[in-house]
């Protein structure tokens, strides 16, 4: 993803929606989306008169910014998923949640995407008894994630267990927090994804 130095609370609020840029602060009365539920600047609170697009790319623009992806990734997502058998739509979320840094994330090992991606650059994980530093790698079922032994004494991991139980871990995946690992029962069905996203209005956005 390219480096954004800004404040990533504005994010949530010029996409209208809480994306959980900054982990644990993102459930706590400190998340700036739920004191200023608004758009950030002078005209924030200003009503406007939305056309029809516009929807649509705030849509594309809330999913692209939550997994942390350039707009050229997700465009290739896009046309994998639109090759695939299947909706669209639901194969590109399904895409972008088998993500090795999403997956991280889900697991509970990181307190955001962002964070997980940086373990995964650090080797911190292995994927099937291999290093794995790639975030984009894409899982598939029956594969194991590990941390690797010199790193779970980090402070972020010693707090997996406490993350796991609060937030919880999807279906399709399973974690051994005593044993620092996971791994993916099965693919991500779009029940699996609980945050509220309208892909179909990405697909229309790309079929213009």
């Amino acid at each position: 993803m390219a480096k954004y130095n800004g404040a990533k609370c504005r994010i949530c609020r010029r996409e209208g929606s809480k994306l959980f840029l900054k982990g644990d602060r993102c459930y706590t009365d400190k998340c700036a989306f739920d004191r200023r539920p608004y758009a950030p600047g002078q005209a924030g609170r200003s009503r406007k008169k939305v056309s029809d697009y516009a929807v649509m790319l705030r849509e594309k623009q809330k999913v692209r910014r939550m997994y942390g992806i350039l707009e050229k990734q997700f465009r290739s997502y896009f046309k994998k998923a639109d090759m695939q058998k299947g909706v669209t739509g639901e194969n590109l979320l399904a895409l972008l949640e088998r993500r090795l840094d999403n997956v991280v994330y889900r697991l509970g090992y990181a307190n955001s995407r962002q964070q997980a991606r940086q373990m995964v650059r650090h080797g911190v994980f292995t994927l099937n008894n291999r290093q794995a530093n790639i975030p984009s790698m894409q899982v598939k079922v029956g594969d194991e994630i590990v941390v690797v032994e010199k790193h779970r004494k980090d402070p972020v991991l010693a707090e997996a267990q406490e993350v796991i139980a609060r937030r919880g871990c999807p279906n399709w995946l399973e974690v051994d927090a005593p044993n620092f690992k996971g791994s993916v029962k099965a693919l991500p069905q779009r029940e699996d994804i609980q945050f509220p996203i309208n892909e179909q209005l990405i697909v229309e956005l790309y079929s213009k």
